[in-house]
């Protein structure tokens, strides 16, 4: 598994961390049933504390992407529930889609822009 991780970003590590490993699951590099490295092992590969890498995988938790388990680790394991899935995305989008009508980006081209990045997943993880 391929993480690069932004020293220099506002975004903190553990975030940056946990959404490289969602759009992994999205892009099917990594698959329902894989096992994530060790938090040590990831930790080191890519120089960061382990408290961090263990930050993100609690939240991955939490999210329903991957489930803790003491002899495996951490495994994917994508939790199915689309209505709660759909309020979070709500919640998300809103923010977004506020920070668009700030900066004037019409409909069209957030559609547009939605389209672009939506096919990237079409076909992965059960995307029409």
């Amino acid at each position: 598994m391929f993480i690069e991780i932004d020293f220099n970003s506002d975004e903190a590590i553990y975030i940056q961390l946990r959404n490289q490993i969602i759009v992994g699951i999205a892009t099917d590099r990594i698959r329902e049933g894989d096992p994530l490295p060790s938090v040590r092992q990831l930790a080191e590969n890519i120089g960061i504390n382990m408290h961090t890498v263990n930050k993100a995988y609690s939240v991955l938790k939490q999210e329903g992407f991957v489930k803790l388990d003491r002899r495996k680790g951490a495994v994917i394991a994508v939790d199915v529930d689309k209505l709660q899935a759909l309020e979070e995305m709500r919640r998300d989008l809103s923010v977004v889609l506020a920070k668009a009508a700030c900066k004037h980006i019409s409909r069209g081209e957030v559609h547009q822009l939605v389209d672009s990045i939506f096919e990237d997943f079409s076909g992965v993880c059960g995307g029409e």
